[in-house]
């Protein structure tokens, strides 16, 4: 009796061998899937592209981003070319299309946002795109939701305990010399951009508290200040764009950061503050102000309570940022994840054998 009846003839036909171009074909679809889900559930390599956190963290670092810590964002935006942010490399045309579009929902995350946390979000002024397809931004959330900011001479309190600046954050100082110029090379070593103003010896420097302490015992410098912009002097600049409130970057609030849940009394003096979040952020809201009364979508309102947390954030090159200050406040469902670490540092500006930054290369983040 032949007992081999089950085994598969070698000419069996369903057995198919694939093609080279399909092999190939079928581990890039695969890579692409996987890598898609890293990104979007897990980490994300981002780079840095402006000084606005100078100096603690520096254009061309590469770092990446846990979407774990905070939870990971579910897709708004799904259809979208693999890679590609809100554009497409080359052509300039649109990366996604909006067919379709999903309700925001966040996963569970290990923590919530902590002040001092630097952050990877969407730019929340950016209102002709989707929410997850808006420029991202990398900044310290200096406040979250229920935290009273308010900057007075450009140092900035939390529920009024003053924050002092990170240990590399800078900020711009008028300097007096008698004068005498600076050694190029130790302006170079100790990495101090800045520029002369007038032949009598004033210099602006951008400076952290470190380089201040070392410029100030120069023997050429007489008088080192920071460069400030006194309240009243920057008309309406500055968000909520209010020339009323008198507001700077350096002399700014107080201001309460909207939390989920807590509802905000609205009177004509901080309507301006909170039209935009109600507005734009808490759905299809219309706000108007009619014969001293405050209307929210035709209906007489004396308070708002808020759906969403919001957060405060600031760059730590505090002159020389684009932050709150500019465009108000983050939206939870703009939080894009928790910078960890620098992988890579980039220098255009370095040497041959300079190019890299060594010292930076798996840099935690503070």
């Amino acid at each position: 009796m032949n007992y081999q009846f089950w085994k598969k003839s070698k000419k069996d036909s369903s057995k198919v061998k694939k093609s080279a171009t399909r092999e190939w074909f079928d581990a890039i679809i695969f890579a692409v899937v996987a890598a898609t889900i890293i990104r979007g559930l897990f980490i994300e390599a981002f780079t840095i592209p402006t000084g606005s956190m100078e100096k603690s963290l520096l254009i061309g670092d590469f770092l990446f981003v846990s979407k774990v810590n905070y939870g990971a964002r579910t897709p708004i935006t799904p259809l979208s070319f693999p890679f590609a942010h809100h554009t497409m490399p080359i052509i300039g045309t649109k990366a996604y299309s909006e067919a379709i579009k999903l309700p925001y929902y966040r996963l569970p995350g290990l923590s919530k946002i902590k002040n001092n946390d630097v952050v990877v979000f969407n730019y929340p002024m950016e209102d002709f795109r989707p929410t997850d397809k808006k420029e991202n931004y990398i900044k310290r959330c200096i406040g979250i939701g229920g935290d009273t900011l308010k900057i007075v001479n450009g140092l900035v309190s939390i529920n009024g305990k003053v924050v002092n600046l990170p240990e590399f954050g800078q900020m711009t100082y008028l300097v007096k010399t008698d004068g005498s110029g600076f050694n190029p090379k130790v302006m170079n070593d100790l990495k101090i951009q800045g520029a002369k103003l007038n032949m009598e010896g004033d210099y602006m420097l951008n400076l952290t508290a470190s380089n201040e302490e070392k410029i100030k015992k120069f023997a050429n410098v007489k008088a080192i200040q920071p460069e400030l912009n006194a309240p009243g002097s920057s008309g309406n600049e500055v968000y909520p764009f209010d020339a009323k409130l008198n507001w700077t970057r350096d002399n700014y609030g107080p201001i309460l950061i909207p939390r989920k849940g807590e509802t905000i009394q609205l009177n004509l003096s901080n309507i301006e503050i909170y039209k935009r979040p109600i507005e734009a952020y808490e759905g299809k809201n219309k706000v108007e102000i009619a014969s001293g009364e405050i209307l929210i979508n035709g209906k007489r309102v004396e308070s708002y309570t808020f759906r969403q947390d919001y957060f405060w954030m600031m760059g730590d090159n505090r002159h020389f940022s684009s932050d709150s200050r500019y465009w108000g406040f983050v939206p939870e469902d703009h939080i894009v994840g928790k910078a960890l670490f620098v992988w890579m540092s980039w220098d255009t500006d370095g040497t041959f054998l300079s190019k890299v930054r060594w010292n930076r290369l798996l840099m935690g983040i503070r």
